[in-house]
């Protein structure tokens, strides 16, 4: 048994370092504060963000300007435009921007753009949807308006008589 064994031992090393063993890792997205907090120690480093698109996407010739907020901070990214077309919502009142990740170069101070924080992406993946934000009017708010306006007649009113 024990001479199977030995036997075995070396085939299945063989395998272990000829059969490719693929990683799944995902990749670890990393925050606007700590973008900004080690700019110098990750300048020129490839890293993955993602979040909120939001402000206005500005169209430069065959490259697009967005904003994505992670929640903390937003970080200018500069993407191919057609890579803009992808996004359908931006963030601002009553609107939720698409979410995105990307892969791109981070830049602690872009020599291409003036000088300004950003990452150059190549692609971007719209991860979820952004959506239009309906107001409900507060049924609360409403009937306090109300009183106090029938209390702002009643005094005028008032006024008005005493007057007379």
């Amino acid at each position: 048994m024990r001479l199977k064994l030995i036997k075995l031992v070396p085939l299945l090393m063989i395998l272990f370092f000829i059969l490719p063993i693929s990683a799944n890792a995902e990749n670890q997205s990393v925050s606007s504060t700590k973008l900004i907090e080690n700019a110098s120690e990750l300048d020129g480093d490839t890293v993955y963000y993602s979040g909120e698109v939001v402000g206005d996407i500005l169209y430069r010739g065959d490259y697009a300007w967005i904003n994505v907020s992670d929640g903390a901070n937003a970080i200018g990214i500069c993407i191919p435009a057609s890579e803009a077309k992808k996004i359908e919502y931006v963030g601002r009142y009553r609107v939720i921007g698409d979410t995105v990740s990307l892969t791109g170069t981070f830049h602690r101070a872009c020599a291409l753009h003036g000088g300004d924080m950003d990452i150059h992406a190549e692609a971007i993946n719209v991860t979820e949807k952004g959506h239009t934000v309906e107001d409900e009017p507060s049924t609360g708010l409403l009937f306090s308006a109300g009183a106090l306006f029938l209390c702002a007649l009643t005094g005028t009113i008032l006024v008005l008589k005493k007057r007379l």
